[in-house]
């Protein structure tokens, strides 16, 4: 069994994938976390140095390997279904979980987070409704099951994603 989780900056994919993970009792993988310990920098600092560019392609490549171990629930970043092969990858080799999140949750989660790059030095507002526009479609292309989480406990959403994967 292995479990992708996907959806928008701050929908809660490591909180919930880390969750499951337990619940299920499988090993989690939180692909950002992966990339700042292979890498000894956080990801702020290689977007800054190697650009977008340079951060997707350690993306996909940790992506190949992780998507490698069984019995695992691996949480991905926000853009890592822009890569095509990433979303082939991801829907060949398990079940992909899409959260949703409004525009308004991500807002409240990414507040004073100054740890995301997409989102810094910019308006939030505009930055999340357009990457909204750009990657919604091809969350919901490849996702196997969608997650409405608004008004719901974390709990609950794991409840609901094993009721829905039938495990």
């Amino acid at each position: 069994m292995r479990i992708f989780i996907v959806g928008p900056v701050a929908s809660g994919k490591s909180v919930i994938g880390k969750k499951l993970a337990k619940t299920l009792a499988v090993n989690f993988v939180d692909t950002d976390k992966e990339i700042e310990k292979n890498s000894g920098v956080d990801i702020s600092w290689i977007f800054e140095v190697e650009g977008e560019e340079g951060f997707r392609k350690r993306e996909e490549k940790l992506l190949r390997e992780v998507s490698k171990k069984e019995n695992s629930v691996i949480s991905t970043g926000g853009g890592t279904i822009i890569g095509k092969q990433n979303r082939e990858l991801m829907t060949s080799k398990g079940k992909v979980v899409y959260l949703e999140a409004s525009i308004q949750v991500q807002l409240e989660r990414t507040l004073k987070d100054k740890s995301r790059p997409l989102l810094n030095k910019v308006n939030k507002e505009e930055t999340l409704i357009s990457l909204k526009e750009r990657r919604e479609h091809l969350y919901k292309e490849i996702a196997d099951i969608t997650i409405k989480q608004e008004g719901k406990s974390h709990n609950k959403i794991v409840q609901e994603i094993i009721d829905k994967l039938k495990i």
